[in-house]
């Protein structure tokens, strides 16, 4: 099952394209980590798959065929959006008495659960809470609905590193409670090998690459050998980013079945080198062609 598939999927408002051309296929059962930089279209992407807006272009279905902002759709996603909207003025319990309202496979048992393991004060007002508990509380809302797939939107952005890690932590125990299909966008680079096992790299509204992280890992290897000879020797291997530095060139590339060139040494590489190296330049790395140079 696919917890997501796009085909041609695109959005544009007026004449600027937020998103273009992304074809994906999700597979259930994955923490999903969707990166790119500010503007790259992670939240339209959210926004298209939850029904919160409608594509310009192409076509986009969740939990192998529901259309997003569908009846059946919403009960089966949970979602945090990227400023963890809640009522500032009511007090933590009424904000879990109107979601239980809202929601008809509401689990109150874990609402309240979660609010007490997490130590926030029932009748204490959602806005006097720190930004790590309003995250923590939004998290709790989403899961209480007992989704099959949570999507959260920069979940991180605003917290600080301790509140990041706890709600990561909190994260991934729901994962392994509920057997969760997690979709999550984020520009923290560091956090994603931790928790991730399915990557999207998005950049100026393009899919850049997608797949599970230890095959991207086994398909890019970094190459190096002598500057002089990096663009010519390593064409044949789909470069994705060349760093000349000195007398040696660095070659991050997808190199096959193909030996390697005299001269130069093949080594693994790091999530965060390919998502960088993904990220560097979208139109040279998405697309056939010439590698992008780096001097």
């Amino acid at each position: 099952m696919n917890v997501l598939e796009s085909h041609g999927l695109g959005k544009r408002y007026r004449r600027a394209w937020a998103l273009r051309d992304c074809n994906l296929a999700v597979p259930a059962g994955h923490v999903v980590a969707l990166v790119g930089p500010n503007g790259a279209g992670k939240t339209t992407l959210l926004h298209l798959a939850v029904g919160l807006t409608r594509a310009s272009a192409g076509d986009i279905c969740v939990l192998d065929g529901l259309a997003p902002g569908s009846t059946a759709a919403l009960d089966a996603i949970g979602f945090v959006a990227q400023d963890a909207p809640l009522y500032k003025n009511l007090p933590v319990a009424d904000m879990l008495h109107l979601a239980r309202n809202l929601n008809p496979g509401w689990d109150d048992q874990r609402a309240s659960g979660r609010v007490a393991d997490l130590g926030l004060p029932p009748r204490k007002k959602v806005g006097a809470l720190s930004g790590g508990q309003q995250a923590q509380l939004a998290l709790t809302i989403a899961l209480a609905k007992r989704p099959r797939v949570l999507i959260l939107d920069e979940p991180l952005a605003r917290l600080d590193p301790l509140a990041r890690h706890e709600f990561m932590s909190s994260l991934m125990g729901a994962v392994a409670e509920d057997g969760l299909s997690v979709l999550f966008s984020s520009h923290v680079v560091s956090e994603l090998e931790r928790v991730a096992d399915y990557l999207i790299v998005l950049n100026s509204g393009q899919l850049q690459v997608s797949g599970e992280v230890d095959d991207l890992l086994a398909t890019h290897k970094m190459l190096i050998g002598p500057r002089e000879q990096a663009t010519e020797a390593t064409a044949a291997f789909s470069p994705v980013r060349i760093n000349q530095a000195g007398a040696q060139a660095q070659v991050l590339c997808r190199p096959a079945d193909r030996p390697v060139p005299a001269g130069f040494s093949v080594h693994a590489v790091s999530l965060e080198e390919v998502v960088l190296a993904y990220l560097r330049e979208p139109s040279a790395a998405a697309l056939p062609g010439p590698a992008m140079v780096l001097r």
